[in-house]
Order: C-alpha cells, then sequence, then structure tokens
C-alpha cells in the first residue's frame, strides 16, 4: 500500500512540474515565432501619408534553362539577381564538332550570395516628428494626436565599406523582406500634414509629448565573393568560381510607412 502511495506521489510531482513549465516554453516559442510583428504603438500610415512612396519591389530574377545548365554542379550558391540576370542574356552556342576547344571567359569579381545571421527591428529608429499639448491651468482633459509638422526623408544605409554596395543592398534587402514580411525600403518619405485619428488623453494641469519615430530593421550577415569564369570545353559549357573570399556585413532598412508612437504626460 505504502509503494502505491509512493508511486501515485511521484506521479503527481513529475505532473506539476511538467505544468509549471509548459507554459513558459510555450510563451517563449510563441516570442520568438512573432518576432517581426507590428506591435500596437506602430501605426501605419499607408493610406494617410500626403507622400507617396513607391514601393521598393526588388525583382526575383529566375535563372534561365543555359543558367542553370552552366551552374549545375557549383558547390557555391549564385543569388545575386544582377549576375543572374546577366547570365540570362548571355548567349553561348559553341561549335557540337569543336572538338579540342577550351577556353575561359572571365566575367569579374562578383558578391554571389548574401547569407543573414541576424535580424532585429528598432522600433525608434530615427525620431521624424513631436507634438506637444499644454493642458496646465486647464479645468478638463483634452485630447492630442499625430499630426506630422515637417516632410522627413528617412534613409537606411550599408554599415561598413563593401565591394559592389549596390549588388549587396538588394541582395540584402530580398533576404529582409522574405524573413519579416514588412515593407522595406531603402528610403521613405513621411509628409507633411500626415496625421492619425488615434487620440491620446491629457488630464487637466497635464502637459502631453507624443513623439513618433520611424521604424528599421538591422540586417546582419555575410557576403560571399568570388572570381566567375565561363568555362568552354569542346561543345560544354559551365561556371566556375576561384578565390572565393567572405566578408561580414552589416545595413539599416527603414520600414516605409509607419511610425512608431511614445507618449508621455508631465
Amino acid at each position: 500500500m505504502n509503494r502505491r502511495k509512493h508511486y501515485f506521489l511521484l506521479l503527481l510531482c513529475i505532473a506539476l512540474l511538467v505544468a509549471a513549465f509548459w507554459p513558459s516554453n510555450m510563451i517563449a516559442k510563441e516570442k520568438k515565432k512573432n518576432a517581426f510583428d507590428i506591435p500596437s504603438h506602430v501605426l501605419n500610415i499607408s493610406k494617410d501619408n500626403t507622400f507617396p512612396n513607391s514601393t521598393e519591389d526588388e525583382e526575383v530574377i529566375e535563372p534561365s534553362e543555359l543558367t542553370k545548365e552552366l551552374m549545375d554542379g557549383l558547390d557555391i550558391k549564385i543569388e545575386n539577381p544582377v549576375l543572374i540576370k546577366m547570365l540570362n542574356e548571355t548567349s553561348l552556342n559553341p561549335s557540337p564538332v569543336a572538338f579540342g576547344y577550351r577556353g575561359m571567359v572571365y566575367l569579374g569579381r562578383w558578391p554571389l550570395n548574401y547569407e543573414s545571421l541576424e535580424t532585429t527591428i528598432n522600433w525608434e529608429y530615427q525620431q521624424v516628428n513631436k507634438n506637444e499639448l499644454n493642458n496646465t491651468g486647464a479645468s478638463e482633459p483634452q485630447e492630442i494626436n499625430y499630426v506630422q509638422q515637417e516632410q522627413k526623408e528617412i534613409k537606411g544605409a550599408l554599415t561598413n565599406k563593401i565591394t559592389n554596395p549596390s549588388d549587396v543592398k538588394k541582395m540584402m534587402l530580398l533576404k529582409a523582406k522574405e524573413k519579416t514580411k514588412l515593407p522595406l525600403s531603402y528610403k521613405t518619405v513621411i509628409g507633411k500634414n500626415t496625421k492619425k485619428d488615434n487620440t491620446y488623453k491629457v488630464p487637466d494641469d497635464k502637459y502631453g509629448v507624443l513623439q513618433s519615430y520611424a521604424p528599421a530593421v538591422n540586417e546582419k550577415g555575410q557576403v560571399t565573393f568570388g572570381e566567375v569564369y565561363v568555362k568552354l570545353k569542346g561543345s560544354k559549357k559551365s561556371i566556375a568560381v576561384k578565390n572565393v573570399t567572405k566578408q561580414g556585413i552589416g545595413a539599416w532598412i527603414p520600414i516605409q510607412d509607419h511610425v512608431s508612437i511614445s507618449y508621455q504626460l508631465k
């Protein structure tokens, strides 16, 4: 009887331990899953912005059949859309009877791919506006809302120098968009008099300050560079990559048409 009792108590302890740790594990997983969700204090102004931002849709270039054939067997990924586009436009037709023909065509040193290692969001990347309401000495509360005082241009950039920065920026933007599912662009503008109807109460005898910020994604990773050659051997053709190097890189990429609100009473 005592053995049964001890066994029951042991099972009960195990069940309590599982119940104690299960919710925290679930919360941690949920936080990780929703790392790029837009918080409630960040307002979408895409329909209210008095400056019409153009969407920076970077074209995803698919390799042609010839490009796929050239890259077949290559152990290094080529994801640079500019290089893929150039290869797609390349016309190579070696003679099928060109026995013994060999050749190497040097295409230059290129950034081949970008590997994303860390993606975070700074919801207060750059202050863009301040609205204030002085309600001291008043007998009743008032309301304040976001109204953009001046037009603001927010620019992103690479955080360190690198060769072929334009190609690198394209690859980083594509990877960051894929990871976050957010409207990212290296430049976004908030027009003057852009406003939202969201109101914030300022009690009597208080001073309300509504500060607004442009959010941005901080993208960090590694770029692989290599010298690219088109290799011709008889009727066969392929790509060869030599002198491969890697370089760490970071970038700030603004989130288009969004403002982060910080409200304080003084």
